[in-house]
């Protein structure tokens, strides 16, 4: 049986110190949560001098930062002319230049404070499922192409030498991408914001907030307080209802992962053989890398939390499917997070009173969007007048929202009949 383990466990470097906090305090600037957004933000505050303090409930990377792919992806679900036709020319480009830089945001950080984590540069290959995709993927190269990025639509050929199987028609390749171990990059920029001054809080959960004379105080379990003059909410999937509707405003999916044994050499060699990352384009997502010679492989999961070792079992169906020279193969880890994602795939900004601030979404662009989020969040605090790239938009619960576990859930079977049928 496949052991319910999160593979990144087994190699990540150490988290610093974090202690639950154990009376009250004063600090300019208020992170809650302990993931790529909030670590991003304190680093930055940080190093700009900000006294800044960094509560989660649980602990360093606990969420989908310590659990997800490790896939460096830049850009967005949407190109760059959909940005402009959706936001205007100026605005939508200044977007899609955030979006694309995300990466670069990553090694950036990584090479000015040393951080363990084991990032590389290689290519994202976004193989391609069906000709309808295709056309798309050709235009979005085109598009890229015409910003100056490194990108190319490449035929059925090459897109089954880089991704091991035949099952794709072609593949979009972005040389701007990259790969890391997913929970070191937590704890490392945990580390380097510690060492320039941010307090790490774990087992800290916040209950309350209250705005009182110009200042928040944030209440935790009804005896200590903290005071800040400026609150992040970085919670994204797991929020709760410090932000009035923000956990009712996206869907928190389960992104769910899989992890082989370790592949006999002449076998591990034929999958992703540059080092690449991959994500297809089918409705139902899939996604995998190559870890030590481990094939990981990824995908959505049931909208409740999962636990059965059958909620897997389309992962290992999907590695038959695409890869039956892996027949008889053995599995060792499982695990999965929780990833925000809105009904029109883009991220979001929110303001919703003086001196609070949330953005929140990653639409599988996790470690480079929220990244560069953070910087940006980071800005807004130090600059109330900052007009960030991505605007300001007010929270917006989606309808019915309490019914979202049984729609997302109809919705993935019927997508997943979709996908097998070969629908356009």
């Amino acid at each position: 049986m496949t052991r319910l383990a999160n593979l990144w466990q087994d190699s990540a470097v150490a988290a610093p110190p974090a202690p639950a906090l154990d009376g009250d305090a004063r600090t300019d600037v208020l992170v809650i949560g302990a993931g790529y957004l909030g670590l991003s933000a304190a680093l930055h505050l940080a190093e700009a001098g900000t006294r800044v303090i960094v509560a989660d409930a649980h602990g360093i990377g606990w969420g989908a930062s310590g659990r997800n792919g490790g896939q460096i992806i830049p850009g967005l679900k949407h190109d760059p002319d959909e940005l402009a036709r959706r936001f205007g020319r100026d605005r939508g480009g200044r977007i899609a230049d955030l979006a694309g830089r995300t990466a670069e945001t990553v090694f950036d950080l990584v090479d000015r404070h040393r951080l363990d984590c084991g990032a590389r540069r290689t290519s994202w290959v976004q193989a391609i499922d069906r000709p309808a995709m295709a056309e798309r993927a050709k235009r979005r190269a085109e598009q890229w192409q015409a910003r100056g990025a490194p990108v190319d639509y490449v035929g059925a050929a090459e897109a089954g030498r880089l991704s091991g199987t035949d099952r794709y028609v072609g593949a979009f390749v972005d040389r701007r991408a990259g790969a890391i171990q997913p929970l070191s990059y937590a704890r490392e920029l945990a580390r380097a914001a510690s060492g320039l001054g941010a307090l790490l809080h774990a087992k800290t959960r916040i209950d309350l907030l209250e705005r009182r004379g110009g200042l928040w105080l944030a209440r935790l379990d009804g005896r200590r307080s903290i005071e800040a003059e400026v609150v992040l909410v970085c919670t994204n999937a797991y929020s709760g209802t410090l932000a009035p509707d923000l956990a009712a405003s996206m869907i928190a999916a389960n992104s769910l992962q899989l992890a082989t044994e370790a592949l006999p050499p002449e076998l591990a060699a034929a999958i992703l053989p540059g080092g690449e990352v991959l994500s297809d384009t089918r409705r139902i997502i899939r996604y995998w890398r190559m870890v030590d010679g481990r094939l990981v492989i990824g995908g959505r999961g049931p909208y409740r939390e999962p636990g059965p070792e059958g909620d897997w079992a389309h992962l290992v169906r999907d590695v038959a499917t695409l890869f039956p020279q892996l027949k008889g193969i053995g599995f060792t880890h499982r695990w999965g997070g929780r990833v925000a994602v809105h009904p029109d795939y883009l991220p979001r900004l929110h303001q919703p009173a003086p001196g609070l601030i949330a953005a929140i979404g990653c639409q599988g662009r996790g470690i480079g969007w929220q990244t560069a989020m953070g910087a940006e969040l980071a800005r807004l605090a130090l600059q109330p007048g900052y007009d960030a790239a991505l605007p300001v938009s007010p929270i917006e619960p989606i309808p019915l929202a309490g019914l979202r576990a049984l729609g997302v859930s109809a919705t993935i079977a019927w997508y997943r009949a979709l996908d097998r049928l070969g629908a356009a």
